[in-house]
């Protein structure tokens, strides 16, 4: 059986069937493993204004397979919410990820900010195998124990035209 790859990825409606429900099957996935959806913080309307975005992956069959958010948290720092790619899909996830940090260059921003929860550490450890270290939580996460923050200072390199 072959695998699946990723074939394209492009910016979305957050709000279009598709990109809802893949983030139906994020929320159900971190629900099952943290206790929590993380709806609570993402709003489509932060995704939809200057220097933000949703993406979604599509693999050779146009497929929706994951999808990633990037919005501006503060100058020259962009936060990346509801990353996710669908069992099944190996690579698909580190591919949404790379191809968010270039668009957040192209975009002006220096740096990448993420959080996920301590109980998450399939997460945890994908973060840090992608080269981002943790930080002190930020915003929201301040004073969540549960919470882990992660950054990363972003480099331009369009590997997403190789």
């Amino acid at each position: 059986m072959s695998q699946k790859r990723v074939y394209c990825v492009a910016q979305s409606d957050p709000t279009a069937p598709d990109a809802l429900a893949l983030q139906a099957a994020l929320s159900e996935t971190l629900q099952g493993l943290t206790g929590s959806s993380g709806r609570a913080s993402f709003r489509y309307e932060d995704v939809q204004v200057k220097g933000a975005g949703f993406f979604m992956a599509r693999d050779e069959e146009n497929n929706p397979i994951g999808c990633v958010a990037c919005r501006p948290l503060q100058e020259g720092v962009g936060e990346v919410k509801r990353l996710f790619a669908l069992p099944g899909n190996p690579g698909a996830g580190a591919a949404l990820l790379r191809w968010v940090e270039q668009w957040a260059c192209e975009e002006g921003y220096r740096e990448l900010w993420l959080e996920t929860r301590t109980t998450n550490q399939r997460a945890v450890e994908f973060y840090l195998r992608a080269g981002y270290h943790i930080i002190d939580n930020y915003g929201r996460y301040v004073g969540q124990e549960d919470a882990v923050c992660f950054g990363r200072t972003l480099e331009v390199n369009d590997d997403r035209r190789a």
